[in-house]
């Protein structure tokens, strides 16, 4: 069986240039051990740094592409396409050759003047630090998304899924994904991506959240957004309550929030018809320390996973589970990457 390219993701594609660092590589360019930022100017050697002396590897990056690539993993050949803005180079073709290897269709817009976006990964023991130039990927506009052919894909596709980075990209294009979520009932769903969105694009990011019918994130997003929100708690379960509650455009649908906590239990609050909130712990696939090669993108699998299982109907607890076990197999590999010969999905016991 093939698909008919029932998911739409749009984002910002990256190249990932990941090494293995140390603190002394992280106090020099100013990082956290296990953070995401937006580079600066103090931050552009750290690229070619990590190249010449860090043994870094090439991967094709950006969160979304990541999920983009981990949800094709799972559902049939022609389910999923990816949109995005890169540069006219060699790194934009490495980007679309990796993408073709995993099935996953690919429709850039391609920059005339800025170089094909890149992420530097910083790699100490099992954590990691990400500092984005977004270059060409912040140069997405709405008249690719709306133009013939891509917006023939949008209207195909059944359920769109956006991550927050976007935010600082284009806004238009994302709120032209929700509103026509919105009006033809089907499923828009976002992903916070990293706390600094919720702390500095706070404007767009409520600007989308009527339209959520999932959102995705962390606990260190979640926390981020309850201090930017005032929402004066840093319990897990109340934050998710308190989105899932927020008001909503599509009313036929009930929004679902998903806050993974790394090792510890996913909490998913899911809202009803009669205005109460379902709040459910699931505990993770259980993984030795010994089997885990890089935590980079496990966020970005445990989003595959998930909205692989929404596209093909699953329950919520499936969907979950889905996530969980794409995530368990996406750090056993090196960087956002799933493992070949093609694993098949089963549900954990």
């Amino acid at each position: 069986m093939t698909g008919n390219f029932e998911l739409l993701c749009l984002e910002n594609p990256l190249l990932d240039i990941q090494g293995q660092g140390d603190d002394k590589l992280l106090e020099k360019y100013g990082l956290k051990a296990n953070d995401a930022i937006l580079a600066e100017s103090k931050h552009m050697d750290l690229y070619e740094d990590l190249i010449q002396n860090h043994s870094a590897k090439l991967i094709a990056g950006g969160a979304a592409q990541n999920t983009a690539r981990g949800a094709q993993y799972i559902l049939p050949p022609d389910s999923v396409v990816y949109v995005g803005c890169v540069g006219k180079d060699k790194y934009a073709e490495t980007l679309k050759e990796a993408c073709a290897k995993a099935g996953l269709r690919v429709e850039y817009r391609y920059d005339e003047e800025q170089p094909t976006g890149r992420c530097g990964v910083v790699i100490t023991g099992h954590n990691r630090s990400m500092c984005t130039d977004l270059a060409a990927a912040n140069c997405y506009k709405l008249d690719h998304l709306k133009g013939e052919e891509v917006w023939g894909l949008v209207e195909k596709a059944k359920v769109y899924f956006v991550g927050g980075y976007h935010l600082t990209v284009c806004v238009d294009a994302v709120m032209a994904l929700a509103e026509e979520a919105a009006s033809k009932n089907k499923i828009f769903m976002l992903s916070l991506s990293a706390p600094f969105i919720c702390q500095f694009f706070k404007d767009p990011l409520d600007k989308t959240a009527p339209y959520w019918d999932y959102v995705i994130g962390n606990e260190t997003e979640a926390l981020a957004y309850a201090e930017s929100h005032s929402l004066n708690t840093t319990n897990i379960e109340e934050i998710a309550t308190a989105l899932a509650k927020l008001p909503k455009k599509n009313e036929k649908r009930d929004r679902t929030v998903i806050i993974t906590q790394g090792t510890d239990p996913t909490i998913v609050a899911a809202a009803g018809k009669d205005g109460k909130v379902d709040v459910k712990s699931f505990p993770v696939h259980e993984i030795g320390e010994e089997k885990i090669n890089d935590t980079n993108g496990a966020g970005d699998a445990f989003a595959a996973g998930f909205v692989a299982g929404v596209v093909q109907g699953s329950d919520l607890a499936t969907s979950v589970d889905m996530g969980q076990w794409i995530a368990k197999l996406s750090i056993q590999e090196l960087g956002p990457s799933y493992p070949f010969p093609k694993q098949t999905y089963s549900a954990s016991s």
